[in-house]
Formats: C-alpha cells, structure tokens, sequence
C-alpha cells in the first residue's frame, strides 16, 4: 500500500543558508520567470534565509549586471495594468508603492503614461468591457452605484467617471 504525501512534505529539509554564490543563482533562476523589483528580490532571499549582506551583495550585482531594475520593472508593470484596464491612477500607484517601488520611480514610469492617456475614454473603454450594453440614463440606481463602484475601485476618478458616463446620454 502507498501512502501519498502532501507537497511540504516532499519539500528539502535543509535549513543551511545559502552562499552567496548560490544565493546569485537562485535569483538568476526567479528572474528567468519574471522581473521583480528589488524589494521583492530582497524578500525572496531573506526567504530562503540569505545574510542581509549577502542579500545586499547579490542585488547590487544583479543591478550592475542588469538584471534587476526597479524602473524598468515600474515602467513594464504600468504599461501591463493600464492596457488591461486592470488599475488607473490613484488605484495604480498604489498597486506599485505596495509591490515595494519607491516613490519616486512611480512617478517616473506613470508621468508619460498617464499624460498620453484619455481617462474619459478610458473610462467608457472599462466601464464596456465589463458592462456591455450599460446605458446610464436607463439604469437603476443600484446598477449605477455597482458600475461607479467598480470603476473608482479600478482608480478612476468619480468627476471622470461621471463625465464619461453622463456623456453618453
């Protein structure tokens, strides 16, 4: 009779930390993945119980190598959420400062992309996608308030919101 284990329990058991060396490569490895910014990066070693300075090491040398780059990571991760409508201003700024980007990066990847985009047909472009069909003038109050809801969550602006909505009249 076999007994099937769960996935922790086939996970190594070794607690040693790792070498600076391998501490470089393991991060090599998750970036071949994904970017990440550099705190993230720096979570992810203190995760697998890397030195802080170490840590410090292996990111500066990822940084000089070029592999790990905050504002690189800033500008693709802005550029990704706004062509999906995923998150918009206010919402998206947010959304990078909590993904550990520093402030000032933030505003470096969003001034080109916010100043290029339209929040009124953004707006309208979101508000279709989600709701197709959705008419302002003829929705209840209730389908008013869950339209205007999902899209101030999504960071638009209540004034834009009601601009672009009202102008479909």
């Amino acid at each position: 009779m076999t007994l099937l284990r769960s996935r922790t329990s086939l996970k190594s058991t070794n607690t040693e930390p790792l070498t600076p060396d391998r501490a470089y490569q393991y991060a090599l490895r998750l970036l071949t993945g994904r970017d990440y910014s550099t705190s993230r990066m720096s979570q992810k070693l203190a995760a697998r119980e890397v030195a802080e300075q170490d840590c410090e090491d292996v990111i500066l040398r990822l940084q000089r190598e070029g592999w790990l780059n905050d504002v690189r990571y800033a500008e693709r991760f802005a550029e990704s959420a706004l062509s999906s409508g995923r998150y918009y201003g206010v919402r998206l700024r947010l959304e990078m400062r909590r993904r550990g980007l520093p402030p000032d990066v933030v505003d470096e990847a969003l001034a080109p992309l916010l100043a290029e985009s339209d929040e009124i047909s953004e707006v309208r472009s979101a508000a279709e996608r989600r709701y197709p069909g959705f008419s302002y003038s003829t929705a209840s109050d209730r389908d008013k308030r869950r339209v205007v809801g999902f899209l101030q969550r999504r960071g638009f602006g209540f004034s834009a919101i009601m601009r672009a909505l009202r102008s479909d009249e």
